[in-house]
């Protein structure tokens, strides 16, 4: 059976569940610890099906793995026992109350799958590809991938500790890794999967996953990670301070200022 169509009934099942484990619980929310696992089923369900499993494909299954469970632990310490984010509830109050359930269904849940779907395009072509020895670029990939891994978990991390401590009360963060980007987990995330794709690449074909780390890297800076956080604090006079001299996303380099 192919990749493609076993993955795909695999993500239709995973977020089907999630919708109604949501509306049992009343919580939309929960879509987002779903994100990190969904491509962990991905590369498992491919490398599951390859008649011969290669290297490479194995070392994206250990990274995408590590990279998956680390997300949903971390999002899941965060947020299990806190009420429905407020994006959620915005947009229920949006929908209003006539096919409230579909529109979630559709516009959250169908729409996360799709979107999963896109962006791990370079592991459906890992675990589809035929047997290459590694090259320069796959090493190059790797040592991309572990430093965006690193720029998301330490950015994640600093940012808990600050927000645990008391003192740091209506503060801003920035230090560490704060203090090269304004966004250090996200972009993490977006040069983590930039590695993968570089990691995959075996053949010419196999460049067609570039579109993955495009989207991802799109929806981080321009849909649903950087735009929400600056707009909640554009207005306060700490963090124009903090943006006039901290670059957006790609650190040191990046675009200064809102």
């Amino acid at each position: 059976m192919s990749v493609y169509l076993v993955v795909t009934l695999c993500l239709f099942v995973y977020f089907t569940a999630l919708f109604f484990i949501a509306q049992a619980l009343h919580n939309n929310s929960i879509i987002d610890l779903a994100w990190g696992p969904g491509f962990v089923i991905v590369i498992w369900a491919g490398y599951l099906l390859m008649t011969e499993k290669t290297q490479i494909a194995t070392i994206v299954l250990v990274l995408v793995t590590i990279w998956g469970v680390r997300l949903f632990a971390h999002l899941a310490k965060r947020n299990i026992g806190k009420p429905e984010d407020y994006r959620y509830v915005n947009m229920r109050k949006r929908w209003g109350t006539n096919f409230a359930k579909l529109k979630a269904y559709l516009n959250v849940f169908v729409l996360q799958g799709v979107l999963l779907y896109i962006v791990a395009l370079p592991l459906f072509k890992v675990t589809t590809a035929e047997p290459a020895e590694m090259s320069w670029w796959n090493y190059l990939g790797i040592i991309i991938w572990v430093i965006g891994f690193a720029y998301e978990v330490i950015g994640d991390w600093q940012l808990t500790a600050f927000k645990n401590n008391p003192a740091n009360k209506g503060k801003l963060l920035t230090t560490g890794l704060w203090s090269t980007t304004r966004h250090p987990n996200y972009f993490g995330e977006a040069l983590s999967w930039w590695g993968i794709f570089i990691l995959t690449i075996t053949s010419v074909g196999s460049l067609i996953g570039i579109i993955g780390p495009i989207i991802i890297t799109l929806l981080l800076l321009f849909v649903s990670g950087v735009p929400l956080l600056e707009k909640k604090y554009r207005d306060r006079p700490d963090f124009q301070v903090y943006a006039q001299k901290t670059a957006k996303f790609v650190p040191f380099i990046g675009k200064k200022g809102l």
